[in-house]
């Protein structure tokens, strides 16, 4: 336990770090943007399906691909984008709602397949049956996950409302937070109570339950991430942690506590881990430095000197995130009539946004600028 506490320690310490790496809001809100992309691309992946950051921006525009198994990638990832947002918004407007609860795990389901064609309302047994899927209902039929046989399907609604009242306990020392959260995410993993759906819903779970306690950084990094970058130790630390008891000293339960233990230091691992690989990718010096190659390098389709006044440009965003349009020629050094070609051309090539017409400029990521922006953001290769 004292590795433990020594983690979660060292978690709230980086999470106010990370935090403090960009002091712009409005940069802030943008990273926040392209990690909720990153973050559905990451548990799409941890669950066997592909999708890469243009695919997903042109599904947030409504531009689906026509191969059938893209486009169901595709709305996957957007189903899980608004899953995110609509917790978001929740959790904004209730900060005491009760993110343990049977109501709101079946309340994240069902918001999920809200945003999935019914066609992939479905879930098939090992023996090739296929059981109807009701977004937000429990399952109404048992199941076999590896070695794993979840509790029966009557069981269920006991299960789980002893799982919200067990880790929404008041009992939960400040300290054990973070330990609570982890466990519940095994605990649920464990329960499976849906026909399909349950590692997404858990990992939205466990976000929700950060979110709550202070430590999602408004967004700014993703557990999907750490959790899909290993894979093979997130599924085995599952399987591990439901062994049965070894012993008179592992715990007191029917489950082992030394495997549960072992768990839930290998999800906070994953979360420090997370928050220190966005701490390096945000620092502002360092993405000025990147935006800099990625406009000198990757753009050399622009006139050279257009380049240099977009460079002067995104240098100012970092660290600003928005600026007024007529700032612009001052910022570049060129006459107003002059900025403002370098304007158009600035929001033609996406570097920059703008909510209206004479609108401000604020700093945008484009797609197809991702990888020099912010490299190893997006990988399909996890490190086991």
């Amino acid at each position: 336990m004292s590795d433990l506490a020594e983690v979660s320690v060292q978690i709230f310490r980086k999470s106010g770090e990370l935090k403090a790496s960009l002091p712009s809001l409005i940069v802030r809100r943008e990273v926040a943007r392209l990690v909720r992309e990153m973050n559905s691309y990451y548990s799409n992946l941890i669950e066997g399906h592909k999708t890469l950051p243009r695919d997903i921006e042109r599904a947030l525009k409504q531009d689906f691909s026509e191969d059938e198994a893209m486009r169901n990638n595709q709305q996957l990832s957007i189903a899980h984008i608004k899953t995110e947002e609509a917790v978001r918004d929740r959790l904004e407007s209730d900060a005491d709602l009760n993110v343990f609860s049977a109501d709101f795990v079946c309340w994240l389901h069902r918001k999920f397949y809200e945003n999935v064609p019914e066609d992939q309302w479905f879930t098939t047994s090992k023996s090739g049956k296929r059981y109807p899927l009701v977004p937000g209902a429990l399952r109404d039929h048992n199941v076999d996950i590896g070695r794993h046989v979840p509790p029966d399907f009557p069981e269920l609604t006991r299960f789980l409302e002893r799982f919200g009242s067990a880790y929404s306990s008041e009992s939960i020392l400040a300290t054990n937070q973070l330990v609570a959260i982890a466990a519940a995410h095994h605990r649920l993993a464990w329960i499976h109570p849906f026909g399909d759906g349950n590692g997404r819903v858990a990992r939205l779970q466990s976000q929700a339950a950060l979110i709550q306690a202070g430590l999602d950084d408004a967004g700014l990094w993703t557990l999907s991430r750490g959790l899909a970058r290993s894979k093979a130790t997130y599924y085995s630390r599952l399987e591990n942690a439901d062994a049965q008891r070894m012993g008179d000293l592992d715990g007191r339960g029917n489950l082992s506590d030394k495997m549960l233990a072992e768990f839930c230091l290998f999800f906070l691992g994953r979360i420090l881990d997370q928050i220190e690989f966005m701490i390096g990718l945000v620092e502002p010096t360092g993405l000025q430095t990147r935006i800099q190659n990625y406009l000198r390098f990757n753009r050399v389709d622009l006139e050279p000197k257009l380049r240099e006044h977009l460079i002067k440009l995104m240098d100012c965003l970092c660290i600003r995130g928005e600026i007024s349009r007529g700032e612009v020629a001052e910022i570049i050094g060129l006459k107003a009539s002059a900025s403002r070609e370098v304007i158009r051309k600035a929001l033609k090539h996406e570097l920059v946004s703008s909510p209206s017409e004479k609108g401000a400029l604020r700093i945008h990521f484009p797609s197809d600028a991702i990888e020099v922006y912010f490299p190893k953001l997006f990988t399909d290769l996890p490190v086991d």
